[in-house]
């Protein structure tokens, strides 16, 4: 936008000079309008070049749910923005992406639940102090969504308790081997599969701690580390049900049916519509995360441009439902956006 201002700019003033030198403008005016000019070309040259000068490498790692999001970002930052920086984005998950993160191996790290208060004083024993060594960017809402195999025709909608206690070790069997008909007499009297993604994930961690509360999940639970093979499990098996990000169900909607789950008021299906701090789908609802290196964001333009464009109207703001999440408020990435341009 302010390459075409310039340019705008330019173009007036050259009309000014040939104006002038045609309706026999005196020697003065013409050098004045000539001296303008030669400032505004000088500037957008500058500007052209400074936007072009960028490279070298950003590196992001972390959570598989965040990924189709971040790697979307990263996508049109370098086709669009910054085609001589390379910005490579990895799943290895949450927690394992905080691993990398900690030691100082990656510049920014996703996450699809909030830093842990352990994980925060490793940083500190590393001299990263959160808020100053390290920033906090909140990028979408995400839903945790229950998938379940096409051919289930009896479990489409469940309540919130149904789904926790079918997931709690114990509950229902002490070895586990839970029935659907343990859930509600009606339905098959077949053996469930229960899956999951497994512990290098926030959505594990979220799910454990925060819908089951901590207490132990089911035994019998098949966790995986790809999202991908979550989905393929799913699909071949009638008995099936899994949990992971909105996303992901999103992406796969021809394969898995996602469970509507009252809350209390009614069923309510997983959907952007839905999925919020204060939608009908709030209790299922998270946030996801990067969490940004200031550091490095200091030391090396390509990562602090970068993360000004994750946070602008281009990045997680217009891209989030495109890849399954529900964007924040304007006023969250605006307050990014100038905590970004205050870093000296």
């Amino acid at each position: 936008m302010k390459n075409l201002k310039i340019f705008g700019m330019l173009m007036l003033v050259l009309t000014m000079v040939f104006t002038a030198t045609a309706c026999g403008a005196t020697k003065e005016e013409t050098t004045e309008a000539t001296t303008v000019a030669t400032t505004a070309q000088a500037e957008t040259q500058a500007t052209t070049e400074a936007m072009a000068k960028l490279e070298g490498q950003v590196i992001v790692d972390g959570s598989g749910t965040v990924y189709p999001l971040m790697a979307h970002i990263a996508e049109e930052y370098m086709t669009s923005v910054q085609p001589n920086v390379s910005v490579q984005v990895g799943r290895a998950g949450s927690s394992a992406g905080f691993k990398k993160f900690i030691p100082g191996e990656t510049d920014l790290s996703d996450a699809s639940r909030k830093i842990k208060d352990e994980e925060v004083t490793q940083l500190a024993d590393k001299g990263l102090k959160m808020d100053e060594n390290v920033m906090e960017i909140q990028l979408a809402y995400d839903g945790l969504t229950i998938v379940i195999n096409k051919d289930n025709t009896w479990a489409t909608e469940m309540t919130k308790d149904e789904i926790i206690n079918m997931f709690l070790s114990g509950k229902y069997k002490e070895n586990d081997v839970v029935l659907w008909s343990d859930i509600r007499p009606e339905w098959p009297a077949e053996e469930i599969t229960f899956y999951g993604p497994n512990e290098n994930h926030g959505t594990y961690e979220f799910f454990a701690e925060t819908i089951l509360a901590k207490e132990p999940m089911v035994t019998t639970a098949n966790l995986q580390q790809e999202y991908s093979t979550l989905v393929d499990l799913v699909s071949k098996d009638k008995n099936a049900i899994a949990y992971f990000g909105y996303g992901y169900y999103e992406s796969n909607k021809d394969k898995l049916t996602a469970v509507k789950v009252d809350f209390g008021n009614g069923p309510v299906a997983p959907e952007l519509a839905t999925i919020g701090s204060d939608l009908a789908y709030a209790p299922f609802t998270r946030l996801v995360y990067t969490y940004l290196n200031l550091n490095y964001a200091k030391e090396k333009p390509q990562v602090l441009d970068f993360a000004k464009y994750i946070v602008s109207s281009e990045g997680a703001k217009r891209l989030a439902s495109e890849n399954g999440f529900a964007p924040l408020p304007d006023s969250i990435y605006k307050g990014y956006q100038d905590k970004l341009d205050a870093l000296k």
